[in-house]
């Protein structure tokens, strides 16, 4: 058994959630499965082990569970990337489209130096308007944004090809058609 088929059976499905025709890819049940995470994380750091690396940068929320793992893994430090007013300091923010709006994510201005390799860690990438937005941040403060990595690809949507297209590689650990 591959390592994408063994993971791919961690993932949870729950039908018609948040809406008719949507089928959610839960990853809490990878999470609290300890090998099948243990063995993500693993997945995740694999690309880049041996390469510096200064940073892990996670987005909220079960991108802080994996980045923190991945982080550790890596002997990087790890940077939130939090919905607007999370954070205590002063922050550097990007406003993003979502299916129904508009929202803003931020980081601390001064999480990142000019240069640092990061990678961005999510559990999953879809429409990519999310993880692009968080590209793009990552570079207003400076970091060269060396990949981009999640659990999941929904291909369909096109998320990855829009991270691609900003000259970041793009790392997933499995990929389910549809939405």
């Amino acid at each position: 058994m591959n390592a994408t088929y063994d993971l791919k059976q961690a993932i949870r499905t729950i039908p018609d959630y948040p809406k008719p025709g949507v089928q959610f890819r839960d990853i809490t049940t990878l999470l609290g499965d300890a090998r099948a995470f243990r063995r993500a994380v693993d997945e995740l750091v694999q690309p880049v082990a041996g390469t510096k690396i200064d940073k892990v940068a996670g987005i909220e929320a079960r991108g802080f569970i994996l980045g923190g793992a991945v982080a550790h893994q890596l002997s990087a430090g790890f940077v939130p990337i939090r919905k607007k007013g999370k954070l205590p300091h002063k922050t550097a923010s990007i406003a993003y489209s979502l299916e129904y709006g508009v929202d803003e994510m931020e980081i601390h201005s001064d999480a990142i130096q000019a240069g640092e390799r990061v990678i961005v860690i999510d559990d999953l990438i879809a429409t990519g308007g999310t993880a692009e937005a968080a590209v793009k941040l990552l570079k207003s403060i400076g970091a060269d944004v060396v990949a981009a990595c999640f659990v999941i690809d929904l291909p369909d949507l096109g998320g990855a090809k829009k991270i691609q297209a900003l000259g970041v590689p793009v790392r997933t650990l499995m990929a389910f058609d549809g939405h």
